[in-house]
C-alpha cells in the first residue's frame, strides 16, 4: 500500500477539500497521513486518516511562514512517504525541495490565487516573496489541481503546464437533516438568510449584508464563520440595534453547519471582486446552499455568472451599497421564480457534486499508483 503525506497550514479540523481528496484517495486503496498544525484553539477530532499536528513557536507573520516551512521541511525529510501532497502555495517549498532529494513524486492542490490573496494586498514585499516560490516550482509540476476553471487558465497561460480542475463541491447525499427553524431556536415566524464562510474578511460583503437588514422585516440573517471581520460586524449589529435582526454563531462544524443551511430561504455569497482571488473564485458556499436547495443571491463574479448561466438558481447584486443589497434579498425571497429556481436547485446538485468531481482525482493518482 502507497502512502501519501498530504500537507495544510491550517489545523485540518474544517478543511473539507482536504478531507474530500483523502476520502477519495483511501478508497482507491493509499494509505492517508494528514500533517497540520496545532492551534491554540484547536480540539481534538475524529479521523479515519494518520494525523500529525505540530506546534509552531510563532501563529502570525513571516515567522510563521518560516516555521511552517521549516517543521515541514524535516518532517517530510524522514517520513516513510510515496508520494507528497501539497495544499497551497504556503506548502509547497517543503514538498518540492524533500521530493527531490528523495525522488518522490509531487502533487500540488492549489485552492486559491494564493499570489492574489486580500492578505498579500498592498504587502509588496512580502507578495514578491511568494511570487518568486511559485515561478520558480510551478513550471516544473507534472501533478496540479486547482479549484476552478479561471485560476486553472491562468496558471496554464503563466507557466505552460497542464492544470486539472477539481471544484470544491459537496457529496450528493439524501440524508442532508432538514429541520425546522424551532428545532435550532430561530423563530420559525421568519425568513431564513444565511450568509456562511470559513474565513470572513473585510471584502465578504458581510456589513454590507448586516446593513441591508435595515429595510428588511419578517427575516433573520445568519452569519456562519469566522475571521477577522468578525469583531468589527459585532459592532455594526449593536450600533444599529440589529440584534434581533442578526445571529453570529461563529465557525461551525460541517454536520451541524448543514443544518442551518437546510432551513434558509436564502443563502448569500457577496464576495467583492476588489482581489484577483476573490473575483475569479468559485465560492464553496455556493455549491453548499445548491445541495441544501436554497436559492442564491450573489456578487456577479465571472465563475458565478458562468454557473448561473446554467442554472438559473436565483438573483445577482449589481452593487454592494446596502439599500441596494436590501432591495435584491427583499425580491429574491418574494419571487415569482422560486419554483423555478428549486427545481433547478435539484438538477445542479445532481451535476455539481464530489461523486462527479472526484473523478479527477482517479485518474491523476492512478498514474501515481
Amino acid at each position: 500500500m502507497k502512502r501519501i503525506t498530504v500537507l495544510v497550514s491550517n489545523d485540518l479540523e474544517f478543511d473539507q477539500r482536504v478531507k474530500k481528496v483523502c476520502t477519495t484517495l483511501a478508497a482507491m486503496g493509499f494509505e492517508i497521513h494528514l500533517v497540520g498544525r496545532m492551534m491554540p484553539n484547536s480540539k481534538p477530532f475524529e479521523s479515519p486518516f494518520h494525523i500529525h499536528r505540530f506546534k509552531l513557536p510563532s501563529s502570525k507573520g513571516a515567522m510563521f511562514y518560516v516555521c511552517l516551512n521549516v517543521f515541514l521541511f524535516f518532517h517530510l525529510l524522514f517520513k516513510p512517504t510515496d508520494i507528497i501532497v501539497a495544499n497551497d502555495l504556503d506548502t509547497l517549498l517543503p514538498a518540492f525541495i524533500v521530493a527531490r532529494i528523495r525522488g518522490k513524486k509531487l502533487v500540488y492542490d492549489s485552492h486559491e490565487y494564493f499570489t492574489e490573496a486580500e492578505g498579500l494586498t498592498g504587502r509588496n514585499g512580502v507578495k514578491k516573496i511568494w511570487e518568486t516560490i511559485e515561478k520558480w516550482i510551478f513550471p516544473k509540476l507534472k501533478y496540479v489541481y486547482t479549484v476552478n476553471e479561471s485560476i486553472a487558465g491562468f496558471y496554464r497561460k503563466k507557466y505552460d503546464v497542464k492544470v486539472d480542475v477539481v471544484r470544491n463541491v459537496p457529496p450528493l447525499s439524501t440524508q442532508i437533516e432538514k429541520l425546522d427553524a424551532h428545532t435550532l431556536g430561530l423563530d420559525s415566524d421568519k425568513k431564513i438568510i444565511v450568509l456562511q464562510g470559513a474565513y470572513i474578511d473585510p471584502d465578504r460583503g458581510a456589513a454590507e449584508a448586516i446593513l441591508a437588514m435595515k429595510w428588511i422585516e419578517g427575516a433573520v440573517l445568519l452569519i456562519i464563520g469566522s475571521g477577522r471581520e468578525m469583531i468589527r460586524l459585532k459592532e455594526i449589529i449593536s450600533n444599529e440595534s440589529l440584534e434581533t435582526k442578526v445571529k453570529l454563531l461563529g465557525k461551525l462544524p460541517y454536520i451541524e453547519l448543514r443544518k442551518y443551511t437546510s432551513v434558509a430561504s436564502l443563502g448569500l455569497s457577496l464576495d467583492k471582486p476588489i482581489h484577483l482571488n476573490y473575483k475569479y473564485s468559485l465560492p464553496n458556499k455556493v455549491f453548499d446552499y445548491i445541495h441544501a436547495g436554497v436559492p442564491v443571491l450573489l456578487s456577479k463574479l465571472p465563475e458565478l455568472e458562468r454557473l448561473m448561466g446554467k442554472y438559473e438558481i436565483g438573483l445577482f447584486i449589481e452593487e454592494h451599497e446596502p439599500q441596494h443589497v436590501a432591495q435584491k434579498i427583499s425580491e429574491a425571497l418574494h419571487s415569482s421564480k422560486l419554483d423555478l429556481w428549486r427545481k433547478n436547485l435539484g438538477i445542479a446538485a445532481l451535476e455539481n457534486n464530489w461523486q462527479v468531481e472526484e473523478k479527477v482525482i482517479q485518474r491523476m493518482y492512478k498514474e501515481l499508483l
